[in-house]
């Protein structure tokens, strides 16, 4: 008994250097290749989970143990799966005639974590505000809310490793993640709660002469804000409302003021919203937190100092609702004319804007402008004197093919400058050669 004892003392020892076998190699044996499939869903989005994923999640270690009344599994009663000495010591001939193999699955969770994060990504999404409009004098939802997700990633990887605990590779796997939803904060049953009742502002730019890509790109960003509410006290950023900005999101490669250039990118034409919704902001009397001019003087933004340029994630054109409620966005096109005008609630506020007024103006077209806006309560006492300058720089700067180039320095501008300048249209000279 002793003997027999401290054989399986050196067993215990023996099983802690078990050979481990590969996921890969022990599945293809278990599973066949018709082998039915794991299917993941969050909400209405599934997919299903590949062999080489599940190898990945899923790996077999093999260990070896002594049953003295079961037959062992290898015919060749010399087999040993260790070092042989080791066999020698520790088992006789009769004991290896009961010795079997089992193989242990075991779970990777970080890869299961690493999985989920990415899954995370796709189906994770915000909640979309209902949208309005004014009809017959009535504020009426045009386009419903819709819920956000949020994949709860902390229990998703419970449920995954319960159910692979349990996963047996001979029945179809339909695995819900359980994830959290984000409601819309503006779903309501009766809109005209909001004390939307008057006009309180409007605002308007021209963008004739744009190209195609640009009047797209107009029409598209414009679909964005039209019937957005902003709720009272609420810091409205465009840049958030307005969201990603590429061709995934319909958008057109038109030109862009950027680092130093004019060039084409995806989106080209948005400011020509931003401008427009800052300009209703100013003729609504509410409070501008963050807004900056274009590099150089546009013609679809004139007057010249009302613009607002933006680019995603900055800069941002960003004003509070200092209205006493809700205030609903309408947006249209006539022509080549943009219009935003603001609803809400006429709160007796009266708005002057003194501007703008340009300055400074120089040879190479260059300039400086600015306005002020005054916003008066109901009795007269003046809240908000707020003045915006602008400084644009010369347009000559950030040169583009095919647009207008200088032949001879401009006075105000330093022989430094004027090499620069001439370096740039080389460079782009030899880029156009090698396109």
């Amino acid at each position: 008994m002793r003997k027999y004892s401290y054989t399986a003392f050196l067993i215990v020892i023996f099983l802690t250097i078990g050979c481990a076998v590969s996921a890969a190699e022990d599945q293809a044996v278990t599973k066949t290749a018709s082998a039915p499939t794991t299917t993941l869903s969050v909400d209405q989005y599934s997919e299903v989970v590949s062999d080489d994923l599940l190898n990945k999640w899923v790996f077999y270690t093999t260990s070896f143990s002594l049953s003295p009344s079961a037959k062992g599994e290898f015919e060749n009663a010399s087999f040993c799966p260790v070092n042989k000495l080791f066999c020698e010591l520790t088992l006789t001939k009769i004991q290896r005639q009961h010795l079997q193999l089992s193989s242990q699955p075991n779970i990777d969770t970080q890869a299961i974590q690493s999985y989920l994060e990415d899954l995370a990504r796709k189906v994770n999404k915000d909640p979309i505000e209902a949208k309005f409009k004014v009809e017959n004098g009535k504020v009426v939802t045009f386009s419903e809310s819709q819920k956000g997700i949020t994949l709860n990633i902390e229990k998703s990887l419970e449920v995954i490793t319960d159910a692979l605990n349990k996963y047996n590779f001979k029945t179809e796997q339909n695995i819900a993640l359980p994830f959290d939803i984000k409601k819309s904060d503006t779903n309501y049953g009766d809109v005209n709660d909001l004390g939307i009742s008057s006009l309180i502002g409007e605002g308007t730019s021209n963008f004739k002469g744009s190209p195609s890509n640009r009047v797209f790109n107009i029409k598209v960003a414009t679909r964005r804000f039209n019937g957005l509410l902003i709720k009272p006290g609420e810091e409205f950023s465009f840049v958030k409302n307005l969201g990603e900005v590429d061709a995934e999101h319909g958008y057109l490669p038109e030109l862009v003021i950027k680092q130093g250039v004019t060039e084409p990118e995806f989106g080209g034409g948005v400011c020509q919203v931003s401008t427009t919704a800052f300009r209703a902001a100013i003729y609504s009397g509410l409070k501008i937190t963050a807004r900056r001019n274009h590099a150089y003087p546009v013609s679809y933004y004139n007057p010249q100092g009302m613009d607002s340029t933006i680019y995603v994630p900055n800069p941002d054109l960003r004003f509070i609702n200092n209205t006493p409620n809700h205030i609903l966005i309408q947006a249209k096109i006539e022509g080549t004319q943009l219009t935003f005008s603001f609803y809400g609630t006429d709160d007796g506020r009266k708005i002057t804007v003194d501007g703008p007024y340009t300055t400074d103006r120089q040879p190479d077209g260059s300039l400086k402008a600015h306005f002020t806006q005054h916003v008066f309560k109901s009795d007269g006492s003046e809240f908000i004197t707020d003045v915006f300058n602008s400084s644009y720089g010369s347009p000559y700067k950030y040169p583009h093919p095919g647009g207008p180039t200088l032949s001879a320095k401009p006075s105000n501008w330093s022989e430094d400058e004027w090499k620069a300048y001439k370096k740039t249209l080389r460079d782009m000279a030899r880029a156009a050669e090698k396109n």
